[in-house]
């Protein structure tokens, strides 16, 4: 890769977020610009526009998009079809027993993206080593394919039994769909996972089939565009997984994209957490819509294969992302026991809160931090929209009459409310996983995670909030550090004392074969390469397992290395280790397309300086008293510069609020280092 260049555009369910770095200056750029939910494409192109790069000047663009997401939550994904193993036409409507929380007694089984009747039967078998009990039967196989025809469905999952160790099956399947049914597409299972459990296997080729129609026309149509217009470049597609796929396989695998917003955030944190040298972080990723919450630990984020959508599983890599529906945009309602609550539905960017006076009558968060005096009309919002604080007063209004509270009060217990929610969401990925969160700093980003950093950090205890540069358009700038990457994965169940050894090698020689091919595809040189093989390593008898990176060749002192590798990743994640035999369950293989690092700019310095402030405020207190808060704005800030609480640090993608004997310093990159002061 050249030093051209790079715009990276994250579309959300309120706005697209725009980085653009400057290949020969390194300066960075952040912009926010309105989402398009109907035309979504229209959003990127005028993010392209606020940019303001010319399109022949770019060489690498990549994207982030809610497109999968939203058809998900939606449901208005294409009408799909599964054609599976004879005998096992309920395996993916029937899922799995258990539930979570276990004991939820309002809990009700996810709806199926598949109806009963679109599910189709083929006479083949396979066994557990992938051998041929029922030979794969023509006839029956073009008899289905016809089925899928005639109901005129838009795409097809084939997922059969046991394909993940033999996939001929399947892949036969593929090519009698093609010539029976040529305007189905088609997922086959066994290209997307060679993992074991066929419920999450067939409910991942789902997920991919049923937004596969939609992420195609969509890829397409902003491909031609953007040609039209000059770019030239390498399109890049965020993964859930953390890394980035061209946009062609994005294409073919679209259910790699689901978390993709997200996903660039905690890179964004991991490259943080790296430059500026704080390497376990908490992320708070605060949107308009949602708030997700992740963890990096020595610096590298959790990747994990046991994600879901909605209680539908996602059995492909992803970054451990937890979210939950508070943000910005939440909308703020009363229940039936005459409780106050706040999301999870959205005002979303249309008409958006109230106080963006674009049609919305419903008071949302962003209404009541302007009422409490968090956010002004004297600071325009992502740059250009000046908040009604009039509309906003009239909007909570309803909810004050409903519970015989002022307006103020119920805007205070408005943000109490959200930052409960925020707090149960850390200690879900913290705490249910045995973790201290006060052992973190906490990265808090969005564009309302600045106004919620500190009283989250606060309830747990955590010393340190820091605001990155750009914290609006953060997600954006984390897909800048992405690498291009592939993921593989072989099943092998067996006692690690007596692994096939030859098998072993033979698997992860296979899956790098195939990385490199892709990567190759791609147009990187072997040199641009990177690979690393993993295991899955589990006590005889466990459901979980734990991964460890393999050391080259695995030979028997390879397999001595594991067990004691094992041991100790076991005590650190569950407190113990046991006598019993370990188990092998899978190997996996990440093949990496290096990309040229961006080299970042960083601030002039002039350190002690007390930074100047522009204006002030007064925000309510929780007694509802009025305490003036200082209001300052980034773009004055130097390395070394001091801000000194109660303030409020006003920029283009958010704003950050700090209490009363907090103490900011800024960084060398543009970071916000705030140091709590103690107490509520």
């Amino acid at each position: 890769m050249s030093g051209g260049t790079r715009v990276a555009i994250d579309v959300g369910g309120t706005f697209t977020d725009v980085v653009t770095l400057d290949g020969d200056s390194a300066a960075l750029k952040f912009d926010k610009v309105p989402t398009t939910p109907r035309r979504p494409e229209e959003g990127v192109l005028n993010g392209f526009a606020a940019g303001g790069a010319p399109m022949a000047d770019i060489d690498t663009f990549i994207h982030g998009t809610t497109l999968g997401l939203n058809a998900l939550l939606t449901r208005r994904g294409a009408r799909t079809g599964i054609v599976t193993t004879k005998g096992f036409r309920d395996v993916y409507l029937l899922g799995r027993t258990d539930r979570v929380p276990m004991y939820d007694f309002k809990y009700r089984k996810p709806a199926s993206l598949v109806e009963r009747q679109h599910i189709v039967e083929v006479d083949e078998r396979l066994d557990f080593e992938g051998r041929v009990i029922a030979p794969f039967d023509e006839e029956s196989a073009v008899a289905a394919a016809r089925v899928i025809r005639d109901l005129g469905l838009d795409a097809v999952a084939v997922s059969f039994l046991h394909s993940y160790v033999n996939p001929a099956h399947e892949v036969r399947m593929a090519e009698i769909l093609k010539a029976e049914a040529p305007d189905v597409i088609v997922t086959i299972s066994s290209d997307l996972s060679r993992q074991l459990r066929e419920y999450e296997r067939t409910s991942t080729a789902v997920l991919d089939a049923y937004i596969k129609p939609i992420v195609r026309s969509y890829l397409a149509k902003l491909e031609g565009v953007i040609e039209d217009r000059g770019f030239a470049g390498q399109f890049l597609m965020m993964r859930s997984g953390g890394g980035a796929m061209t946009a062609g396989f994005a294409k073919e695998a679209p259910v790699n994209l689901i978390l993709s917003g997200p996903a660039g955030g905690v890179l964004g944190a991991s490259w943080f957490a790296k430059a500026a040298g704080y390497p376990n972080l908490i992320t708070i990723d605060m949107g308009g819509t949602s708030l997700d919450a992740s963890l990096v630990v020595g610096g590298e984020p959790f990747t994990y294969f046991d994600a879901s959508f909605e209680g539908l599983p996602i059995n492909l890599a992803s970054l451990y992302i937890h979210t939950i529906g508070a943000g910005g945009g939440s909308l703020v309602w009363v229940d039936e026991g005459n409780h106050l609550q706040v999301g999870p539905a959205s005002a979303g960017a249309d008409p958006g809160p109230a106080a963006y006076g674009l049609g919305g009558t419903e008071a949302t968060f962003t209404d009541a931090a302007l009422q409490v005096g968090y956010l002004g009309n004297d600071m325009p919002l992502a740059g250009s929209l000046t908040l009604d604080k009039d509309l906003a007063a009239k909007s909570l209004q309803s909810s004050a009459d409903a519970l015989g509270m002022p307006v103020d009060e119920v805007a205070r217990g408005v943000l109490r409310i959200s930052t409960t929610k925020i707090v149960g969401a850390v200690r879900a990925i913290t705490v249910e996983l045995g973790h201290n969160p006060a052992d973190f700093a906490l990265l808090s980003f969005g564009g309302g995670g600045g106004l919620v950093g500190v009283d989250v950090a606060r309830e747990l205890s955590i010393k340190t909030v820091i605001i990155p540069p750009g914290p609006g358009a953060f997600c954006a700038f984390g897909m800048l550090m992405a690498d291009v990457r592939h993921d593989f994965s072989r099943t092998r169940i067996g006692a690690l004392d007596k692994l096939d050894l030859a098998n072993v090698n033979s698997d992860i020689a296979e899956m790098h074969a195939e990385g490199e091919q892709m990567l190759a595809a791609e147009g990187f040189s072997l040199d641009a390469q990177e690979y690393a093989a993993t295991i899955n390593l589990r006590y005889e008898g466990q459901e979980h397992s734990v991964t460890l990176l393999i050391a080259g060749h695995v030979d028997d002192a390879e397999v001595e290395r594991l067990k004691g590798a094992f041991d100790a990743a076991h005590e650190r994640a569950y407190g113990h280790t046991m006598p019993d035999p370990i188990e092998v369950v899978a190997l996996r293989t990440s093949a990496i397309g290096r990309q040229e690092p961006p080299t970042l700019p960083k601030l002039a310095t002039r350190d002690g300086h007390t930074a100047q402030t522009r204006l002030s405020r007064n925000v309510i207190q929780v007694d509802g008293s009025s305490v003036e808060y200082a209001v300052y704005h980034r773009d004055d800030f130097m390395n070394g510069d001091v801000i000194n609480g109660p303030a409020v640090i006003s920029e283009h993608t958010g704003t950050t609020v700090m209490h009363a004997n907090d103490v900011a310093k800024v960084g060398p990159y543009g970071e916000i280092v705030i140091s709590l002061a103690e107490g509520k």
